[in-house]
């Protein structure tokens, strides 16, 4: 595809969409083949796509978090969420059980062991 790209560039008007975009592509070649070389990376943006869906959706509620400090927590539960789904961990059960051990005393210089993925880790010894 690029060297059809590189040779179909000349044959279009310099200031034309399709230069633009032949353009474009060829300026961002490495970026556009990347998932070549890594199989790890995707070949399309779906699952980005959905894993934001919520958040865009959202957005116009989000407005009225009710003050600066609000929309901060708002962003906090929105990737503990996030990040919970990431790690195959269920949402209302992560947060159920951490908020009810914060409560109980959890300490607060080992809050880093309540992450999801060191909380799915501990719950994975328990079992």
């Amino acid at each position: 595809m690029r060297l059809w790209l590189d040779t179909q560039l000349p044959l279009v008007p310099a200031q034309s969409p399709l230069a633009d975009a032949i353009r474009y592509a060829l300026a961002r070649w490495p970026a556009l083949t990347r998932f070549l070389d890594d199989g790890r990376i995707e070949l399309d943006t779906n699952p980005v796509e959905r894993a934001i869906r919520p958040v865009a959706l959202g957005r116009k509620n989000h407005l009225f978090a009710g003050s600066e400090g609000g929309g901060g927590r708002w962003a906090i539960l929105g990737s503990l969420i996030e990040t919970c789904k990431m790690n195959d961990v269920e949402p209302y059960a992560y947060l159920a059980d951490i908020l009810t051990r914060m409560l109980n005393g959890h300490p607060v210089n080992r809050l880093d062991k309540l992450l999801p993925w060191a909380w799915k880790a501990a719950q994975n010894v328990n079992t």
